[in-house]
């Protein structure tokens, strides 16, 4: 995997807006955002309705998967340009989800939509019409995803990446500080993860920082690229920014998102948390 399979530029996209092969799918924080405008012939996935089971704590399975792609007029052998606001955010969510489900080729628009406007590129309201597939999804590829067993299992022995805010991290905020503070039952970090927020892998026009700044940004916080590693944050977007970065970006084969993240961690009976600035001891405990 290098840059060239997972990224694409906005000139590479603008070449190819009429091309029947390639889908821009938008997956924004902000549901709203796509319907005051996007690029053209871009389709809409919702990270909210779309990614997620409405009943069960989950992502849509593979069935569920299949039908979204199918209403989207996205066929197995496209090529899928995925781009969000605030630094591909939600977008790298949805390319791991893609991932997770087998998907040929997918690959992020660098910089997402604010480069797009920062470059005054054009955007559009009207929604494009495509015509319905049978999408067929494999897996889904659990070796890109970790489950709170996993974690537990990894404390003090592989790397655990703590994506969230400083704040978060600490256990002063329970979530972003914008968002209401629910979900967990208890505030924290869990033991020896180091604090490395997803949006340090960014430039300030939204786009991915070099390989050789982004090595020294994770191992000057102690990540070693050879071990294993799991990336989490609180409901396991934010972490898939980061294993976006270290999975498809540097070539590391050995990172997991952990998709439960914090809000089920947090939450959990008997498991060690640390609270404070420091990574601990895997016991856990104050600062």
């Amino acid at each position: 995997m290098s840059r060239t399979d997972a990224l694409v530029d906005a000139d590479w996209v603008e070449t190819h807006l009429d091309d029947p092969k390639v889908v821009l799918v938008e997956v924004d924080e902000d549901t709203a955002a796509y319907e005051k405008n996007h690029i053209r012939g871009a389709v809409r996935i919702d990270w909210k309705t779309d990614l997620q089971d409405q009943v069960r704590r989950d992502f849509v399975n593979k069935e569920q998967f299949e039908a979204l792609l199918s209403s989207k007029g996205i066929a197995n052998d496209d090529t899928v340009i995925i781009y969000g606001g605030n630094n591909n955010w939600f977008a790298s969510y949805a390319y791991w989800y893609f991932k997770l489900y087998g998907h040929g080729d997918v690959r992020l628009l660098d910089g997402g939509r604010k480069k797009w406007e920062l470059d005054s590129r054009e955007l559009v309201s009207e929604v494009p019409q495509r015509a319905v597939t049978q999408y067929k999804a494999s897996g889904p590829d659990t070796a890109i995803r970790a489950f709170r067993d996993d974690v537990v299992s990894a404390i003090g022995v592989q790397n655990l990446v703590d994506v969230r805010s400083p704040d978060e991290y600490a256990g002063r905020l329970l979530a972003p500080a914008h968002l209401p503070q629910e979900q967990s039952q208890r505030p924290g970090h869990v033991p020896t993860a180091a604090n490395i927020p997803w949006s340090q892998a960014a430039n300030d026009d939204g786009t991915f920082k070099s390989d050789d700044e982004l090595k020294a940004l994770y191992e000057g916080k102690g990540v070693d690229l050879s071990k294993d590693t799991i990336a989490y944050c609180r409901i396991g977007e934010r972490s898939a920014h980061t294993w976006f970065v270290l999975h498809e970006l540097l070539g590391v084969s050995n990172v997991k998102n952990y998709d439960g993240s914090w809000t089920e961690y947090g939450s959990l009976v008997g498991v060690p948390v640390q609270l404070g600035d420091n990574p601990g001891t895997p016991l856990g405990g104050a600062a």
